[in-house]
């Protein structure tokens, strides 16, 4: 079911959550138990709620060059923090700068780690 190359990617977006949590003031995960959970959470509505979230917004996505998709990924981050216990984003500000941090990570790890 799961590839190796699958656990590795989980563990790892599991990781820079955590660490996004110390980064961003009003982002917080509990523990990193919950940052695994909060990250298999974040993949599926990644999955299936995404892909209709930039459906709708794609005349706004085009208007700011793709910058909105910061905001798709905010307002995922925030479905997955009412979700879940543990892990609490205060506001709109910390989700769009949580976005914006964990892409950033994401992008240069993976690159790192040739995902």
């Amino acid at each position: 079911m799961f590839s190796m190359q699958s656990l590795i990617v989980w563990i790892v977006s599991s990781l820079l959550l955590y660490i996004t949590a110390i980064i961003v003031p009003g982002f917080k995960i509990s523990s990193f138990l919950r940052a695994m959970i909060a990250a298999l959470v974040i993949g599926l509505l990644n999955m299936f709620i995404r892909p209709l979230l930039i459906f709708l917004s794609l005349p706004i996505t085009i208007i700011t060059l793709g910058l909105f998709i910061f905001v798709v990924n905010a307002i995922i981050l925030r479905l997955a923090a009412g979700m879940l216990k543990g892990f609490d984003i205060q506001g709109w500000f910390p989700a769009i700068i949580g976005a914006l941090v964990l892409a950033l990570m994401q992008v240069i790890s993976y690159n790192l780690m040739g995902i």
